[in-house]
């Protein structure tokens, strides 16, 4: 067991938890495995003594943001509500317009990729308003990631008056329907539509699954009906969210079941706009291996420009004029001050840290919004 004198805060300070596990890691694996015959004996501790051999840091990354777009009006009837990043708007340029590019966006954690195909999509289900069909279909490698995208969809609609009413969104997965759970037949302000018999009687504009669900929707005679109007040019948008997930057999059995997809929709060559995403798609520089890898599960060609990658602000951009002004650092004497264990909540921690630190107090009550400013203005100089 890890000794935790109060768990309630620590796991806010991943610096202060994370020794903590490696200590109780280690009991463990000793207590564990304790070898007895000779040839073993200290095993574990030498394996334990191996930087990177069992737990491997960092356990916090600070990266440098994202360069901002040029404009914010990409979608005039589907505001953003902020200024997407430069790979934000390189996406749109490829899915906002026509013809419709296949495109990859490779861009980390927390880079906006789900907005990055998003919007687009809404705009052009906006468009379509009234026309019948599936106009585009998001595919997730699990019901929890689907159901996460659900509510931002719901609300992105919701909130928009040009989409409220106009656009609808289905979520069709294997868990929507049993004992205490509410299968919504209407858009709500957070919610889809999940009504599976509604959703076969009257196909939703984005239609949101996953995998295995979408071969049981292109075989099952009881969901035959899904597909009703869609035959007819409607499908424009084919998302397959964290693309990497699907390899080996599992990306076997997805690119074959795009094919039939076209196929059981009468899918015509351009029609289908199809998107990869992904935070840990690897590949060399130039995106070759994975477009190449694209283009065999979807069946179509990704040219050049398909693979979005993050851009970030270079470091003096970033520093701009900040000069460096502080230049103390912690010595010994500070050692009890630093041990996070001695504090009763993370802000009078960052607040003692903060005056290690800096020649003199911040402004501001410790914790507000101020303060934070401070310390970030602060720790770039």
């Amino acid at each position: 067991m890890v000794s935790d004198p109060d768990p309630t805060w620590h796991g806010t300070l991943p610096g202060a938890l994370a020794g903590q596990l490696e200590t109780g890691l280690a009991d463990f694996l000793r207590a564990s495995f304790a070898a007895t015959t000779p040839g073993f004996r200290g095993a574990i501790d030498r394996l334990l003594e191996e930087d990177g051999a069992v737990t491997k840091g960092p356990y916090v990354q600070v990266f440098l943001p994202f360069v901002k777009g040029s404009r914010p009006d990409w979608f005039p009837k589907v505001p953003l509500g902020f200024t997407p990043h430069r790979h934000q708007e390189k996406a749109f340029a490829r899915l906002g317009g026509e013809p419709k590019r296949g495109t990859l966006v490779a861009t980390g954690t927390g880079s906006g990729k789900t907005e990055s195909f998003l919007w687009p999509i809404l705009a052009h289900c906006q468009e379509q308003a009234g026309q019948p069909g599936i106009k585009a279909i998001l595919v997730y490698p699990m019901n929890a990631l689907a159901g996460d995208q659900a509510l931002r969809i719901a609300r992105a609609i919701h909130g928009n008056p040009h989409l409220r009413g106009a656009v609808t969104a289905g979520l069709y997965v294997g868990e929507d329907e049993g004992p205490g759970r509410t299968a919504h037949a209407e858009m709500g302000a957070d919610h889809v539509i999940t009504d599976r018999k509604l959703l076969q009687k009257s196909p939703p504009d984005i239609l949101l699954t996953n995998y295995k669900m979408l071969d049981y929707l292109l075989v099952r005679p009881k969901d035959r009906h899904i597909w009703e109007g869609s035959t007819a040019g409607s499908l424009r948008f084919l998302v397959v969210d964290e693309l990497h997930t699907f390899d080996g057999a599992q990306g076997t059995d997805l690119a074959c079941l795009v094919r039939r997809l076209k196929d059981r929709l009468r899918v015509r060559p351009e029609q289908l706009c199809c998107v990869g995403t992904s935070a840990t798609l690897g590949g060399d520089a130039e995106g070759t291996e994975l477009r190449a890898y694209a283009e065999r599960v979807f069946g179509q060609p990704f040219d050049a420009g398909a693979v979005i990658t993050e851009e970030r602000v270079d470091l003096e951009t970033f520093r701009g004029d900040t000069v460096i002004s502080y230049f103390h650092t912690p010595g010994p004497e500070d050692v009890e001050a630093l041990d996070p264990s001695r504090y009763a909540d993370p802000i009078l921690f960052l607040a003692n840290q903060a005056a290690l630190w800096f020649d003199a107090p911040l402004p501001g009550t410790p914790g507000s919004l101020d303060w934070r400013v401070a310390l970030g203005e602060a720790l770039r100089q």
